[in-house]
């Protein structure tokens, strides 16, 4: 089907369009990606902290009792996407949680963080018991990692360390710009944490101490230790698909460019052929109006 000016100016347009939409969805995925990144980095010096209050308290205490892992009740929380335009995200993350939910001889239950993440879980036969608010923003992280921490001791009834064993799913960065899933075991506690010897023990030429009761005192370090490790993971997970997002929008962005210098080429070829039409219309037309002249010459 031949190609009209108009119809290709029009369709010029639209991809021009398009590739402002894009080039805005690029340039806010990095922009977004910025404020998540940094509150994954401030993290870390907290919980650096919370874990050595927890080093202070079993050398002060003494070792403390690992949990049976076998019979404690496994629990997977996974981060995913709510947002959109950022590829397979969510389908592969629910992939790797199906495969950790079943490696035990009876499913685990299943927390989630976003609707389109539930979704994709339901695909893999998996319903989760609860779907969380995605964060619309960094200042909802921790919203969100409080939420969890409060599900979390509902579900433990006060005792999260002996009760459950939890598993955080969620999408981290790799190398060369890659994202892949990781799988990360938060409760129960690493036994080294817990017995306070070798390098995971307490290193400093002062003596641990608290005033706290011991109790109150291991739950509040336990506590603040879940709210770290799922802080950072949301955070995390929220700068991969601001990550990945980028990347599509690059990859959308030079296919609409390609399709504008195609339908560019195509215009200019029409432009030409109508040109050379024109022109040759206008020299059809002169010959016409010579043969009059040339004929009444000849007769005289």
């Amino acid at each position: 089907m031949a190609q009209t000016l108009e119809t290709l100016s029009r369709r010029t347009d639209t991809l021009g369009s398009i590739r402002s939409i894009v080039h805005t969805m690029k340039t806010m995925s990095a922009i977004n990606a910025v404020p998540y990144e940094h509150a994954a980095r401030s993290i870390e010096s907290y919980h650096q902290t919370v874990l050595d209050g927890l080093r202070a308290f079993v050398a002060k205490t003494g070792p403390v009792s690992v949990p049976d892992v076998a019979q404690a009740e496994r629990l997977l929380v996974v981060f995913g996407s709510d947002h959109g335009l950022c590829g397979n995200y969510n389908e592969i993350l629910a992939e790797s949680a199906r495969s950790e939910s079943l490696k035990a001889d009876s499913p685990a239950r299943v927390l989630c963080v976003g609707a389109r993440m539930g979704d994709a879980l339901g695909d893999q036969g998996i319903r989760p018991e609860f779907t969380f608010l995605p964060p619309a923003s960094a200042d909802g992280i921790g919203r969100l990692a409080s939420d969890i921490v409060t599900r979390l001791d509902e579900i433990g009834g006060g005792d999260v360390h002996n009760r459950i064993a939890v598993t955080l799913v969620f999408t981290r960065r790799a190398d060369k710009g890659q994202r892949e899933p990781e799988i990360s075991q938060l409760l129960p506690l690493e036994p080294t944490l817990l017995s306070g010897s070798g390098a995971s023990g307490w290193h400093s030429r002062s003596l641990a101490d608290y005033t706290m009761p011991p109790a109150p005192l291991f739950a509040a370090l336990l506590r603040n230790h879940i709210f770290a490790s799922v802080f950072r993971a949301s955070a995390e997970a929220m700068v991969t698909e601001n990550a990945a997002r980028l990347a599509l929008m690059q990859q959308a962005e030079q296919a609409v460019d390609d399709r504008l210098e195609e339908v560019g080429g195509q215009f200019r070829l029409v432009r030409q052929d109508e040109i050379t039409n024109e022109l040759m219309d206008i020299i059809v037309g002169f010959e016409a109006l010579k043969k009059p002249s040339v004929v009444h010459s000849s007769s005289l």
